[in-house]
């Protein structure tokens, strides 16, 4: 009897590490979600020289691939290097800024979930949280819906208690989102998600705001090759920046660190402080960045890495957060809205106006509708941009106004003299056609 009983534990405890070895080490996307409709099967890749502006310097850099191969990956699935924390960016949040940093583990507690014809999703009505967010179906008509009035600004839309210490930067409940994409031959992408509650829009022609959104995703892209920040990208609206690593702002007490600036409001990301022109020439549409609050994400996120059909929880820095990533679930699957509807024109909250839009539209999907599989840094190219190019700048690209601290124009007026004549013709051009199409090809 012994020996039968020797022989039954001696049996279970050889199975063990095969069942361990079969427990899901990743979340799954979904085998229907946008991420996945979207992706090429077959791996593409892109020489480095078609991205960079010194294709002598970089032409024996091997190509970037996505997705690599086994033999081209760097990384193992879930390992978070620590060049990506090392390097990390940091934000400077606008002086008076009303919207900050949130948690979404806490957000979506304040929603329902309902599809574009404002039926309610069964089974949301109440207690909403991220384990229910993980089991929707993958759609992009679904939307969080608020429970409560967000236009009157509660707590969970402003955020208020969410300010970076003053000593480290670190905002203790609102984590950062740090997702890294293997792009083979050596080369990472490390992309830095920033969530806040609230998108409060510009105006324009100084009327608005316009544009205001429940939920907001911002991010920053890092690109590494062999654990060196080449390209940092940013985005803002539509579009964004990408910029050498080298040219940036550095953090004064750790110059490893790229700074970044936030803008007021719409949290769009900017490399300098001043008014920054977006999409339309001169100031009829701008943001607003200052060196407002320092905030330093790396003390705080949630990382995975990604292969473009499964997130693995990674291997967080922070001892006090080791494993919180699969207590936070599946929820990147979740592929609908972070924020209400477009508000009906019913809606007494609702104002439409020809010249900015409407005042609330849709809460924008998450952060795997990124392209976080791109080749090029550039998550998309704006309405403008028909041509596709996605330009690393030579040059950071100045905020302009009072607090500017520089001028854009790609140095096209810098050996103008007398100063007087100098100053002139910047007055005249910034903002402009010409200095528009001159930073476009910097």
């Amino acid at each position: 009897m012994k020996m039968i009983i020797i022989d039954l534990l001696t049996i279970l405890l050889l199975s063990l590490p095969i069942c361990l070895a079969n427990d899901p080490l990743y979340f799954d996307v979904g085998a229907n979600s946008y991420i996945q409709n979207t992706l090429n099967d077959e791996s593409r890749e892109i020489k480095i020289e078609n991205i960079l502006h010194n294709p002598l310097f970089y032409k024996d850099y091997p190509p970037i691939v996505s997705p690599p191969n086994d033999t081209q990956k760097t990384l193992k699935p879930g390992e978070i290097p620590d060049y990506v924390i090392k390097y990390a960016p940091l934000v400077h949040l606008y002086s008076e800024e009303r919207y900050f940093p949130y948690d979404v583990k806490k957000f979506v507690t304040n929603f329902h979930v309902t599809w574009r014809n404002g039926s309610i999703y069964p089974g949301t009505e109440k207690n909403m949280n991220l384990d229910k967010l993980a089991n929707l179906p993958n759609s992009t008509d679904l939307f969080l819906t608020a429970n409560s009035d967000f236009d009157s600004d509660p707590e969970w839309i402003t955020g208020l208690k969410n300010k970076p210490s003053l000593i480290n930067g670190e905002i203790k409940d609102a984590p950062a989102t740090l997702i890294v994409v293997d792009k083979g031959n050596g080369w990472v992408d490390a992309f830095w998600f920033y969530f806040y509650s609230f998108n409060l829009g510009p105006y324009v022609m100084g009327q608005g705001p316009y544009g205001n959104h429940v939920g907001d995703w911002e991010h920053s892209l890092v690109r590494y090759y062999k654990g060196e920040p080449v390209i940092v990208w940013m985005s803002a609206h539509s579009g964004g920046g990408g910029y050498y690593y080298d040219n940036l702002e550095k953090y004064s007490l750790d110059p490893n660190h790229p700074i970044i600036f936030s803008a007021r409001g719409t949290h769009a990301n900017y490399p300098s402080v001043g008014q920054h022109p977006h999409d339309l020439p001169y100031t009829i549409l701008s943001d607003f960045t200052d060196r407002g609050p320092l905030w330093n994400p790396s003390l705080n996120y949630l990382c995975y890495s990604f292969d473009g059909k499964h997130v693995y929880p990674g291997n967080n820095s922070n001892p006090k957060h080791v494993g919180r990533e699969w207590d936070y679930g599946n929820w990147l699957s979740f592929s609908g809205h972070w924020g209400d509807d477009t508000l009906s024109r019913k809606d007494s909250r609702q104002v439409y106006s020809f010249i900015g839009g409407y005042k609330y539209i849709e809460g924008p999907t998450g952060p795997l509708s990124k392209n976080l599989m791109r080749l090029k840094p550039c998550e998309s190219a704006q309405w403008w941009n028909f041509w596709k190019v996605c330009n690393v700048r030579n040059d950071i690209e100045w905020g302009v106004g009072v607090e500017s601290e520089g001028f854009n124009c790609a140095r096209l007026t810098n050996n103008i003299r007398p100063i007087w004549l100098k100053k002139s013709i910047q007055s005249i051009m910034w903002g402009g056609g010409i200095c528009f199409i001159a930073n476009l090809l910097d």
